[in-house]
Order: structure tokens, then sequence, then C-alpha cells
């Protein structure tokens, strides 16, 4: 395993998928490929991602996300309970409609769904690695329930779930599991009165380092769009920050780079690690080397050097390849130069 080194790099998640495998730049891109075509092809996509994150120099790698065609979704696929063929239409984080599964009766995982996945991973690199679930907020917001009709009563039923698969990573060579929560950016009194304590069922007995990355979404237009609604401050995580800082997570990941988020709010998270976005995934310019290096110099004002991981702001699988590309050398670059600062 690589040593610790300051200020390591990380993505929050998704990279682009290859074209072969399923359409490029897009959300919920079907496969291209079927059967055991597609459990290969998903493997040399996995390969591909890996690959792009070392030479980019990126230092905690993860399996860019190739073996699922949502972030959510791809993960209640594989449990009990949920029909897909029957779905429904919801407003998702109250921003957008979404034609999503029912849970249709008790929620069960059977089998686990993505540990193959990262024993491949772990066999592919001697870097930490990263592994992210979706959070039990974010699973009932992005489903119909003609069940429990009760989303604290669902949500814990997902944590256990999700704390069945993330021991079993952890044991499969995880060193960090995420649970990917936006719904904390939307959900204010319910993440108070249960989703923080869900989060904690979730993560509960791990050893493995663990993150909840807490974004304003991928650069589509419904979050774009809601994203010009919030006003000349972005203030969302002054709500669930100081709960966040009492909660049983690690890391803490976040937007930064690009967005009207006020730096002083890491404050309130002080004591956590923070990942923090340092690359905006809402556009195609690549930062320059010397506005990563500003964010973070941003950052370190509120958050000790040892506990900064820089990152990306969401997901870049709506991104070309070569944007992908570009911003991670300059999440790389603009971090080599903070890290030469503070030995200096």
């Amino acid at each position: 395993m690589m040593t610790n080194k300051l200020l390591p790099t990380s993505t929050a998640g998704s990279l682009p998928k290859p074209s072969w495998l399923a359409k490029p730049e897009s959300l919920w891109s079907p496969w291209k490929l079927t059967g055991e075509e597609l459990v290969l092809g998903k493997q040399d996509a996995l390969r591909v991602a890996l690959q792009e994150q070392q030479l980019a120099g990126i230092d905690i790698v993860t399996d860019g996300e190739q073996t699922r065609q949502h972030f959510v979704t791809t993960f209640i696929e594989h449990l009990d309970g949920v029909d897909f063929e029957e779905r429904r239409t919801v407003k998702i984080r109250d921003r957008y409609d979404a034609s999503v599964p029912r849970v249709v009766g008790p929620v069960k995982r059977r089998l686990p769904v993505f540990v193959e996945d990262a024993k491949f991973l772990r066999a592919q690199t001697d870097r930490r690695i990263k592994w992210a679930l979706p959070g039990p907020m974010t699973m009932v917001d992005t489903l119909y329930d003609d069940y429990y009709k009760n989303r604290k009563a669902l949500a814990f039923e997902f944590a256990g779930i999700i704390n069945q698969e993330a021991k079993e990573l952890e044991a499969a060579g995880v060193d960090i599991i995420q649970l990917d929560e936006p719904a904390f950016n939307v959900f204010f009194d319910e993440v108070k009165d249960w989703g923080i304590a869900c989060m904690n069922r979730a993560i509960e007995g791990l050893r493995c380092e663990t993150v909840v990355h807490v974004c304003y979404g991928y650069g589509i237009k419904a979050n774009t769009d809601w994203k010009k609604t919030l006003g000349s401050e972005w203030r969302q995580y002054e709500e669930v920050f100081p709960q966040l800082q009492a909660s049983d997570v690690d890391i803490i990941s976040l937007e930064c780079h690009n967005s009207l988020v006020p730096m002083e709010l890491l404050g309130l998270v002080r004591g956590k690690k923070v990942m923090v976005g340092v690359i905006d995934v809402a556009n195609d310019a690549i930062e320059t080397p010397e506005e990563v290096a500003n964010t973070l110099r941003e950052a370190l004002q509120y958050v000790d050097a040892d506990k900064l991981y820089p990152s990306t702001n969401c997901g870049m699988a709506p991104l070309s390849r070569q944007v992908a590309r570009g911003k991670m050398n300059a999440l790389r670059a603009g971090t080599e130069i903070v890290r030469q600062e503070l030995a200096a």
C-alpha cells in the first residue's frame, strides 16, 4: 500500500464511460453489451478508468463507477422488494421528475452487489481505493415507496443493507467507503430527525475510513437551474455541517470550486477530514493549476493540512474523457503547488 502523503487527491467517484460500453457524456446510459461480454467490458472499462487516474497522479483511486449505470438505482436493482417494471414518476430532491422503481415489499440484499468489482479493482493497484455507495436518504428519495409508506423506516432498512455491503467491501480490501448523500443538501429537517442516525447505522462497525459526499449535483440542467435560485451565497451546508461534525463519519466531501459556498462554513466541521471539491464538474473548462491551488489555500484557513483531501465537486460521468483527464491533471498539478508551499 502506498504511504499516505499530505493532501492526497481523489475524485468524487464517477468518470466517463468508454463509448463501447455505454453512450458517453450522459447519465443513465444503457449498456451496449450483454451477458459475459458486459462483465468483461465493465472490467476493461474499470482498468481504463484506473489507468487514467494513475497517469494523472491521483492518490486515492476508484473504479470510476464503470460498473454502475446510475449511482443509486444500480445498487437498488440487486435488492428484493423493488419493482423496476411498473415504475412511478416522482420529484427527485424537490427538483426534477424522474421515472423510478417502486418498493413493493420488504427490501433485502440476498447477494453482494459490488464486492467482486471491488476485489477486481484491489487486484489492479497498490494505491488506496475508495468505493462509493448510495446513502440511505438519497436511496429513499430516488424511489416510489408503495410498501413502508414511511421515509424513515425505509431509510433504516436501507442503512442495514448498506452496512452489510460496506463490511464485505472492507473485507475485500477497500480503504475508504463513501456514502453519496446529495439529499442532505435539501431535506434539512429529515437530516436532523433521522438522516444522521441513519448514516451512522450504515457505517456502524467499519474500521476503514468513511466519507459522506454532500454536493450540489452533477452538471445537468435541473441542478444548474436550481443553483441559480440559491442567491448570492449557498449556505445549505450551514444546516447540516454541525450535525455531520458530531457524526461518526471520518471525512466530509463537499463542493467548493466555482460554487457560492462561503469557505468559512468549513469551520463548522473542524476536526473532521474534509474532501474539498476544487474541480468544477458542471462545465468543460479545465481549471489551471493556480485556480486549484487558490481554492486549496482558501480551504487551508479552515482545515488543517493533514485533514485536507483535494477532490472534484462531484462525479465526471457526463463529461468527455478528454475533459475529465485534463481536470484530473489540473487537480494533481494544483495540489502539488500547495504541497510544495507547505513543505517550505
